[in-house]
């Protein structure tokens, strides 16, 4: 399990969010601070391996502690990772969370799809990390592989096609690929009850953003069938 720590001024803000990780597979929280303070105590108590860290808190803002977690050279074993999560819209606070070294930015309010996509991305992160041999040097196909694990932002569906039936569709095919299959446009549309062609358009949706692949099955005769894997 991948241990959380929630950072918000807001009681109710931080429960909510700590919901949202409840819900991820492989994440916990152990813990909720309100304060700046507190969530440096936590850090060092409980060890978390992520922080979903609010900018305004009420005796020192965010960055402030996103600076101290990176300066101290007390902690070296309790140095996590942390996403930004504020209503905070400002050009300077975004500069300020991305030279603190912040995986991400989420400003509130978002949806549980927004931070599950994170925290999917952040297990991949790390999945791939503990693949490389600590013992070798990393190729650049390695690191390229690795920073682009980081950024890969949620694409909403082009103009055309429904928030709602996309939801489905990843829906269908997130079960698919975790049953270990894979899903074809027809089966998509069965499944979720639109026309072939529809389906297909959501899934290519998919792939072009980056969140599904594709590949080939041949048969006897005819053109492939397009097969489709949810990737994130």
């Amino acid at each position: 399990m991948i241990k959380v720590l929630v950072v918000d001024d807001d009681f109710m803000v931080a429960k909510v969010h700590s919901g949202y990780v409840a819900r991820v597979e492989g994440f916990e929280v152990v813990g909720v601070a309100h304060t700046g303070a507190d969530a440096i105590r936590a850090v060092d108590e409980l060890r978390p391996e992520l922080v979903l860290l609010d900018i305004y808190l009420h005796d020192m803002d965010g960055l402030s502690v996103l600076r101290q977690l990176r300066a101290s050279t007390e902690r070296p074993s309790a140095d996590p990772d942390v996403i930004m999560i504020t209503a905070a819209r400002d050009l300077d606070t975004v500069r300020g969370a991305i030279r603190g070294g912040a995986l991400h930015y989420l400003i509130k309010p978002f949806s549980y799809e927004a931070l599950r996509d994170q925290l999917e991305n952040f297990r991949s992160l790390h999945q791939k990390l503990s693949e490389l041999p600590g013992d070798a040097p990393a190729a650049q196909q390695d690191v390229d592989q690795l920073f682009g694990t980081r950024s890969r932002p949620t694409a909403p569906p082009p103009k055309g096609l429904a928030i709602e039936t996309a939801e489905i569709v990843e829906r269908i095919l997130r079960e698919t690929t975790a049953a270990g299959d894979d899903v074809s446009a027809t089966e998509c549309a069965d499944a979720a009850g639109v026309s072939r062609v529809s389906a297909r358009k959501y899934l290519e949706h998919f792939v072009t953003s980056g969140r599904a692949e594709v590949r080939l099955r041949y048969g006897g005769t005819g053109r492939p069938e397009r097969r489709y894997r949810w990737t994130r």
